[in-house]
């Protein structure tokens, strides 16, 4: 199991800060969130890529359908050269349904069936974008007119690694996870729709969640993916004040399959922020 950390906060010259400690104490990923009308996400990361050599970076989570993608593309290639090749992009929704009105202030929501087929047509897109090549697209809510002149280069990696929520039992979900290099969980309750985090933390377990790894390896398979690499990316949170303690509450999810464990504490409030993201670097990954 790899380990990563994701820093709640907003400060950017803090995040560096912190994406330097954090391969300093071996963690193998660091990651900032996304907003709205927030810190530049990818700012902070071309930043830290910079001052860093070895360890993974990424969103948690990139709302895919709320851009656009060849401007994603460019700063997802930007960063993955500048980190030579460290980039993750963790994509969803980005809206979860509990939280929907924060997340609709400048913009009229189109609806989750619109939001999928732009995350699904933008995923199509990104490789072929990364790629620097000219090419042509015609889709339902994107057309590319194919251009000789002033190309990006290329990401260093190809394609860069996408990570993508998966709604487990839901089929339409899953499958788009299967195409893809890593699933974040998300866990409908049976007579339920999609669980928050509260809920995900008390339901969804890891048996639950190797359950759901059969049936990607599946579906990879099936596909003629299932030669590839591809994660279980499962977030929780430990405290860094006993080694021991959090290597048993991560075991039994690295038992079960999962590959990456992201910790974090989204209840630290900002006036504690600093102290505790450097605290629980500090203090190392949860392994025994």
């Amino acid at each position: 199991m790899r380990y990563g950390f994701i820093f709640p906060g907003t400060d950017p010259e803090l995040a560096v800060e912190l994406a330097v400690l954090a391969e300093q104490h071996g963690w193998h990923g660091f990651f900032v969130w996304e907003g709205i009308w927030a810190t530049d996400p990818w700012a902070v990361l071309a930043a830290a890529a910079v001052q860093t050599s070895g360890i993974r970076l990424g969103t948690m989570l990139t709302p895919v359908p709320r851009r656009r993608p060849w401007e994603l593309a460019g700063q997802t290639m930007t960063v993955d050269r500048l980190s030579k090749g460290r980039l993750v992009l963790s994509v969803g929704l980005g809206v979860p349904e509990a939280v929907e009105e924060r997340f609709w202030i400048f913009e009229h929501d189109p609806g989750r069936r619109e939001r999928a087929e732009l995350l699904d047509e933008s995923l199509e897109l990104l490789p072929k974008l990364w790629r620097g090549k000219p090419f042509a697209h015609e889709g339902a809510h994107y057309t590319v007119r194919r251009t000789d002149e002033m190309l990006p280069p290329a990401s260093v990696q190809q394609p860069i690694p996408i990570w993508a929520v998966g709604l487990w039992p839901k089929p339409r979900s899953m499958r788009r996870v299967a195409r893809l290099d890593g699933w974040l969980p998300n866990f409908a309750p049976p007579g339920g729709g999609a669980a928050g985090p509260d809920a995900q933390r008390e339901l969804f377990t890891p048996a639950i969640g190797a359950e759901a790894m059969a049936w990607l390896r599946a579906e990879r398979e099936r596909i003629g993916l299932g030669d590839r690499p591809f994660d279980w990316v499962q977030e929780g949170t430990t405290s860094g004040a006993d080694r021991r303690a959090d290597a048993e509450a991560v075991a039994p999810w690295a038992e079960a399959g999962a590959t990456w464990w992201l910790d974090t504490d989204w209840s630290v409030p900002a006036e504690r922020m600093e102290e505790y993201a450097r605290a629980r670097l500090a203090a190392g990954p949860p392994v025994g």
